[in-house]
């Protein structure tokens, strides 16, 4: 009987829903969920063959080979279909920006350099129709980052099944992210068509010294602001950073080549700031150094050309493995504008193609990135005492081939699949009478 309900409710959730205004965040769980007979695939590197997890009160409550489902339980066969950990897309501007082209849906960034008071979180659209299509893939969680200025502000992470920002907020205001000037020259290629000399006019290194400067004395300021006991008023910029200085921030730097890498490891060894490098596609280069420095990385888009012109062109698709192998804490992430995150799996599976293994890119998708996001005590894989954020895929959630999400659980919750993607293929599919 409980397999019926079960049936019913899914079919009420993801086929009558037919406008995404209908596609109501679902209440919190009630009653145990017992997932049996599927390959549980932690997140950790272990497969479980043959296993089943426990869902109780939006909590894993049980995993492993030979349980036995409790009263009252929910109870889904997934034999022969694979369990996987919810997925984490660990740098995003989804909810700020709807369509890139039209520039009343854009709310990613603010006027100014030093924007630390800024808070992406405030922002979120949780009527994004961009979301549902991402749940769609197995991603439940994504960090929500600001852009622009030097210091662009702060990001948080959200779960994607929210009736609002306060709802969907996990993780709130947990980094800071800082734009790393240009340390290397970027000639103008149309500079020859409008009649003047190519490239840059100024020497950029010397410019973007001058900068990373100009960010230290905003640093440098902040701490003595903050070795006061008290202020005659608030200072909202210095007020904003005061994570970094007490660890309960991580400060995510964008950069890429290796002068700025190097110029981000300066920033930790002068103020002691948790780092975490974004993109770094120049990173394999000084492996071992952000390897001793215990400095993570989030790569930020693997299907892209090499960021300099003598780097391989698969250069991009390597670097994880190459990351792996020097024990270089890292995320694969996808910050493409056009799939919005929503190839975040398949980039991962990219990587397996040039030398990871599956599980290793699992983990980065999920174990690895919700350790460097900091929530990786709640999510990021599949173990007792975690949120039971869990996604059900009939074939490898890595390959697209094969690939074809049936559930998809956050916080013991069974969220809707629908989305406005599907909602389009149906609606043709009548208008030219397809089966």
């Amino acid at each position: 009987m409980k397999k019926i309900i079960y049936t019913l409710l899914v079919l009420g959730i993801t086929c009558t829903a037919w406008a995404q205004e209908n596609v109501y965040p679902v209440q919190k769980q009630e009653g145990p969920v017992f997932i049996q007979n599927g390959t549980v695939h932690v997140g950790n590197g272990q497969v479980l063959n043959n296993a089943s997890v426990e869902i109780r009160d939006g909590k894993i409550t049980a995993v492993g080979s030979n349980l036995s489902a409790p009263g009252g339980a929910t109870i889904i066969d997934v034999k022969g279909k694979h369990v996987y950990p919810g997925l984490i897309l660990s740098s995003s501007n989804l909810g700020l920006i709807e369509v890139n082209s039209v520039r009343a849906t854009v709310d990613a960034t603010e006027i100014g350099e030093f924007n630390s008071s800024i808070r992406a979180l405030v922002a979120y659209n949780t009527d994004s129709k961009v979301i549902n299509t991402l749940k769609s893939n197995g991603i439940t969680h994504a960090n929500i980052v600001p852009a622009g200025g030097t210091i662009s502000g702060s990001s948080s992470v959200v779960q994607l099944d929210a009736w609002n920002w306060e709802d969907a907020a996990y993780a709130t205001d947990n980094g800071m992210h800082m734009n790393m000037p240009a340390l290397y020259s970027r000639p103008n290629r149309f500079a020859a068509f409008l009649g003047g000399p190519q490239g840059p006019q100024q020497d950029p290194i010397k410019r973007g010294l001058e900068q990373i400067e100009e960010i230290k004395v905003f640093f440098r300021e902040a701490k003595a602001y903050h070795a006061q006991p008290q202020h005659a008023s608030k200072n909202l910029k210095f007020e904003a950073v005061s994570g970094l200085f007490s660890k309960k921030q991580k400060l995510y730097i964008h950069c890429d080549v290796v002068r700025e890498i190097l110029a981000a490891i300066d920033f930790k060894n002068e103020f002691g700031f948790d780092i975490v490098l974004m993109g770094a596609s120049e990173s394999y280069q000084v492996a071992d150094l952000l390897k001793k420095n215990e400095i993570p990385v989030i790569l930020s888009q693997m299907h892209a050309l090499p960021t300099l012109a003598d780097d391989g062109v698969d250069q991009p698709y390597a670097l994880p493995a190459q990351l792996q192998k020097a024990g270089v804490l890292f995320a694969i992430n996808d910050e493409d504008g056009q799939h919005r995150g929503k190839n975040l799996p398949f980039n991962a599976g990219t990587a397996v193609a040039y030398g990871l293994s599956k599980e290793q890119a699992l983990s980065a998708i999920t174990l690895n990135a919700a350790t460097i996001l900091g929530i990786g005590d709640r999510t990021g894989s599949i173990e007792r005492g975690k949120d039971g954020n869990v996604v059900i895929s009939e074939g490898d959630i890595l390959d697209m081939r094969s690939s074809n999400i049936s559930l998809v659980m956050i916080q013991g919750r069974i969220v809707s699949l629908n989305d406005k993607h599907k909602q389009l293929y149906e609606r043709y599919k009548h208008k030219y009478g397809l089966k």
